[in-house]
């Protein structure tokens, strides 16, 4: 089962990942997907400012694993340089930590990924535009999809 939401400014993708992070529990796991600029880390914005979080978002490149508190700890990963090896560093353990995980770039590991998650691939349709295609995979993500769209 797939959902489809076009957004059409920044804006719109803060909103829809808000609407996401209404319906938030422990140990939710987000895995973003999308070329360089569609979107991923203004989704995680959205997300961050909807726990309360202060801080300005930005994109973890280079040390892989953001953390932030908020509401629920909010635990931002971008693995685009690890190429498909998270070997030593631990990111299994944030699956349970119970918090929300956003990964960014997260069909780079996918084996690495719990078998119950939310996949969203972000497509460019123009400067502003982007279809936001989310891709449950288990019940709790399906009642999630179902609620927030």
């Amino acid at each position: 089962m797939e959902f489809k939401v076009t957004t059409r400014s920044e804006f719109e993708t803060i909103e829809i990942a808000q609407n996401f992070e209404s319906e938030k529990f422990p140990n939710m796991i987000i895995c973003l997907n999308g070329e360089l600029g569609s979107g991923k880390t203004v989704f995680t914005k959205g997300i961050a400012n909807a726990l309360g979080i202060d801080e300005s978002i930005t994109s973890p490149t280079f040390t892989i694993i953001k953390e932030y508190d908020g509401e629920l700890p909010l635990y931002h990963m971008d693995v685009y340089r690890l190429d498909g090896n998270v070997s030593g560093i631990g990111i299994e353990e944030y699956f349970t930590k119970g918090g929300v995980v956003v990964i960014e770039w997260a069909d780079t590991i996918k084996e690495y990924l719990p078998s119950e998650r939310l996949d969203i691939k972000f497509k460019i349709l123009d400067e502003n535009k982007r279809v936001l295609i989310m891709e449950p995979h288990g019940k709790k993500y399906e009642d999630l999809c179902e609620a927030v769209l």
